[in-house]
């Protein structure tokens, strides 16, 4: 293969068998259970990367099932979101992500910087319970329950909280192990369509583990809890501050 022709046909790795296709990806009925509860000020300011900012001491637990997304099939994820923002720009920052579909692993991370692990997460309905779970091994570190579409929300607020701001902390390394990219990453997501938006009460337990350290934002207090069907697509992402500038 020519000089030109690896330039022409690289985006992603193996060269000739890439993780996954070009964008742009779109996800179909993609669900959210989002529990957002208050953990401890100290800890986040452990976590939280300047130049970001957070003005209450909130983190937003996510369990998404994916079944129809473009290039990435059926897949899901969990993690852990905390408002913040840079400076009048409100949003989110994506502080770990578990997930149980290789494809989307490599895409988030190389293009994105999204911080993902493989790991097994669950999301489903149990009678009249939401309930989501995340299995790192065969270890359980975090179980969320939610009552199943108790009181339908207004979706134009909802619409509006999916495009805010979305930030992440890219780091590729050097061949010798020395970053070689370190950047503050923003992106929105695009072409959303709420089809449904539900609160109900919720509960969520986390549990320590050495790999997958959820638990060091601990549960103080439930906030919030709630369920939305959507579609939408991801946007690309544009760097917003260079840490080895």
């Amino acid at each position: 293969m020519k000089i030109e022709d690896v330039r022409k046909s690289a985006y992603s790795m193996p060269l000739t068998s890439p993780s996954y296709p070009r964008g742009p990806y779109r996800f179909i009925d993609r669900e959210f259970m989002i529990v957002t509860y208050r953990t401890d000020a100290d800890a986040l300011r452990a976590v939280v990367p300047e130049p970001l900012v957070f003005d209450e001491p909130l983190v937003k637990f996510e369990f998404i099932r994916m079944p129809d997304s473009t290039g990435f099939g059926d897949y899901t994820e969990s993690g852990q979101v905390i408002p913040v923002r840079l400076g009048n720009v409100a949003g989110g920052y994506s502080h770990s992500m578990y997930l149980n579909d290789e494809s989307p692993i490599a895409g988030g991370r190389e293009i994105w910087g999204f911080p993902k692990k493989l790991a097994g997460p669950s999301l489903g309905v149990d009678k009249d319970t939401l309930v989501g779970t995340l299995d790192y091994g065969s270890v359980r570190i975090a179980t969320a329950t939610m009552g199943y579409k108790h009181e339908r929300l207004d979706p134009a607020p909802v619409l509006k909280s999916m495009l805010a701001a979305n930030f992440l902390l890219k780091i590729i390394p050097h061949v010798d192990a020395t970053p070689r990219i370190c950047e503050l990453v923003q992106y929105e997501l695009q072409d959303v369509t709420v089809k449904g938006a539900w609160s109900g009460p919720a509960a969520i337990e986390l549990f320590e583990h050495a790999l997958a350290p959820v638990a060091r934002l601990p549960v103080r207090e439930v906030v919030s809890g709630v369920h939305i069907r959507a579609d939408l697509t991801l946007g690309m992402g544009r760097v917003v501050h260079d840490y080895l500038a």
